[in-house]
């Protein structure tokens, strides 16, 4: 599987940004994998290729930012989404 370039921290912005269509997958998948109960060490390592052993500070970061900016694209960021095709 490809790994796609990502930020540590994605935008934290009220709208969607490009970097947030460029994810939208990964977004899909991080949340269903937290859904099933995936630990966010595989979570991270499958998505993002990193060691959460390597680096613990970096890993948990990474994890805990995309899985807040995916929750906000359920909540509110989709609507934006919506707004784009009208």
């Amino acid at each position: 599987m490809t790994i796609i370039a990502f930020q540590d921290i994605p935008p934290q912005v009220e709208m969607i940004t490009d970097y947030d269509e460029q994810h939208l997958i990964t977004y899909i998948r991080i949340l269903d994998a937290t859904a099933e109960g995936a630990d966010w060490r595989e979570i991270v390592h499958i998505l993002f290729g990193l060691d959460a052993e390597q680096e613990p500070e970096r890993a948990k970061t990474v994890h805990d930012n995309h899985l807040a900016r995916a929750t906000w694209m359920t909540e509110a960021g989709y609507r934006h989404l919506l707004q784009r095709q009208n």
